[in-house]
């Protein structure tokens, strides 16, 4: 396969990294620009909204076809690697093989929908089908990459995996025309068909998406071109675009040296108190977070720098990822966490609210994690890099962390912008801080920050597109309804605390076998009215749900974010099991108090008129 990759494989990534790029900074332009025109002009561009979130439909479709080919997309390994060698083999080429389906079924469906719209237009008149047939495109490039990671397992295994869907759709229609009556409802074969999915390490986003596709399949009278609609539909929103550029941010400032610069300051500053090593990686994933959206980013980029250097302090590695993972857990809901922005977007709250309610919370649990390095930590020699950067320049790069963190929480405060616009002008800062102040960040080092920008965001926004295209089929179930009658029959005479309680547990259960962003699509649109009901505050409810969603995302065996950490720290999650769940229980007793105390949440929101 070295040949296929080298001739056809990494052309057509080349290709692809290339069109995912263009398509983020043309965003980019387009955003920057309509704000520009609007304000100094006076002449807003009416095009320019449905030009943005067009081109964001391509670049979710384009990255994610970066991500599957690079081998990016995360599923629950925990039960496959129960398996033999033999049977691991025969699971993952039968996964392989069912991302083929969705992909292919993506991207004829999303081109039959293009057909579809033809002479159909937007508001501002732009031709409708320039959405979705560039989605198409993106889904045939994801098609083309799932099927030569088919062609990379054995001969036989790919063969057995074909005969076996090939034979459970033999016995479904067969069964079907015989005897149709028996057969179980497109609901429950939609439920059974995830839970086997799960089970079987199929990437979360292809999980939930062939999930809707079976519900589709069963149901009999749904047209597939519905499929592609609602993946559509559900990243087709302005609001949305903050996650890309967010992301992109993170990047650029990573590739401008920021991180590690500020991580030495950081070790200057407190890295030889007691503990000082802790302390430094809580305190940067602090700063870190409240630069870029994207938690995984920032573990990569703490965790690259720190993580070494518990290696050359003779600490555990092992704790040091359990502590890196508990931080981002923390930094779930300091802005412009994805996460909030995600469920302020399919909940109908306020973003710049909801970043405000989680700015406190988020203090709470980081002095909490910080009380704990200090008391049971030592001291180290030395936790920073090798080289030592002159004190002015480490100055100098924290007043331009200051200045974008000003950028972001000055724009919400003022209401000069929206999110989505101030996510853009941030990216701009970092681009012009990397290239003109720090004079690091060249064209080579820019386009790569654009790529990885556009893959990461391409990751996050297909499972969005997916989540919301299987949320839509569980409404046609009328779940949100049955749900939402459950929880307050459940809830009964005891009050709000039982309902808080039940919906911690939801979302925890739900955060460590669904990505974050799947768990809060499907679940917020459900719950947040239910909490409304309930005289729960949407900001305080919905705080509480991304902090619980948080835990359960790094909690293992199971928790995907877990597997990233001791990915990026080079340990087996074995080693950070014990130290996990002691941070995870301080962090669980951190939620339990920020849940039934709603004035950390709400003071700041209030104080400042949200």
């Amino acid at each position: 396969m070295t040949g296929f990759d080298r001739v056809i494989v990494r052309p057509l990534l080349k290709v692809v990294d290339t069109v995912a790029a263009l398509l983020l900074a043309a965003d980019l332009l387009v955003v920057a620009g309509s704000v520009l025109s609007r304000t100094m002009l006076d002449a807003p561009l009416e095009w320019a909204d449905d030009v943005a979130r067009g081109l964001m439909v391509a670049l979710s479709f384009f990255g994610a076809a970066g991500a599957l080919a690079r081998g990016e997309n995360v599923g629950v390994a925990f039960f496959v690697g129960k398996l033999a060698p033999r049977g691991r083999r025969l699971t993952d080429a039968l996964g392989a093989v069912l991302v083929v389906v969705v992909t292919a079924c993506i991207a004829l469906d999303a081109l039959e929908l293009g057909q579809f719209t033809m002479g159909q237009t937007t508001g501002s008149g732009l031709p409708l089908e320039l959405t979705f047939y560039p989605m198409g495109v993106g889904a045939v490039c994801m098609a083309l990459f799932a099927l030569f990671q088919v062609l990379r397992h054995a001969v036989v295994d790919t063969v057995i995996s074909v005969v076996v869907l090939a034979l459970v759709a033999a016995v479904w229609f067969a069964s079907s025309a015989l005897a149709p009556d028996s057969m179980p409802g497109a609901g429950p074969l939609m439920l059974a068909g995830f839970v086997v999915c799960l089970v079987g390490g199929v990437p979360i986003g292809f999980a939930l998406a062939l999930s809707a596709l079976i519900y589709i399949w069963v149901e009999g009278t749904l047209p597939g071109v519905i499929f592609a609609q609602q993946m559509a539909r559900g990243i087709d929103n302005f609001v949305l675009l903050a996650i890309p550029f967010f992301i992109l941010v993170g990047y650029l400032m990573e590739a401008n040296g920021m991180s590690v610069r500020l991580i030495e300051l950081l070790e200057r500053l407190v890295g030889r108190m007691r503990g000082g090593l802790n302390v430094v990686m809580v305190l940067a994933m602090v700063i870190f977070s409240g630069i870029s959206g994207s938690k995984m980013a920032d573990v990569a980029a703490v965790g690259s720098v720190l993580i070494p250097a518990a290696r050359r302090s003779r600490q555990n590695p092992g704790g040091a990822v359990a502590l890196l993972a508990a931080s981002a857990v923390m930094a779930e809901t300091i802005p412009p966490c994805i996460n909030l922005i995600i469920l302020g977007f399919v909940a109908n709250l306020s973003i710049g609210g909801l970043f405000m309610a989680g700015l406190l919370p988020a203090g709470l649990m980081a002095v909490a994690l910080v009380t704990v390095a200090v008391l049971f930590g030592g001291r180290t020699a030395a936790v920073g890099t090798e080289a030592r950067t002159p004190l002015a320049k480490l100055w100098g790069g924290a007043a331009v962390t200051l200045g974008l963190i000003a950028i972001i929480f000055g724009g919400f405060r003022s209401g000069f912008a929206t999110a989505t616009e101030i996510s853009a002008f941030a990216a701009l800062y970092a681009l012009v801080v990397g290239g003109v102040v720090f004079r690091e960040l060249g064209f080579r080092a820019a386009l790569g920050s654009f790529v990885n920008a556009a893959t990461r965001s391409g990751l996050v926004l297909f499972i969005v597109a997916a989540a919301q295209s299987l949320a839509f089929m569980l409404t046609l179930q009328q779940v949100p309804h049955m749900l939402a009658e459950a929880m307050i029959r459940l809830s009964g005479s005891s009050g709000t605390w039982v309902f808080l309680l039940l919906s911690i547990a939801i979302l925890i259960v739900m955060g460590s076998v669904l990505e974050g962003a799947a768990a809060l699509i499907i679940f917020g649109p459900l719950l947040v009215p239910v909490a409304a009901q309930l005289g729960i505050s949407g900001l305080h409810y919905g705080v509480v749900l991304v902090i619980a969603m948080g835990i359960g995302l790094f909690a293992p065996p199971l928790g995907l974010g877990l597997y990233g950490a001791c990915l990026i720290g080079g340990v087996p999650i074995e080693v950070t099991v014990k130290p996990m769940l002691g941070y995870l229980g301080l962090l669980l007793a951190c939620l339990l108090v920020i849940a039934f105390v709603p004035g950390i949440t709400l003071w700041l929101p209030h104080a400042l008129g949200y």
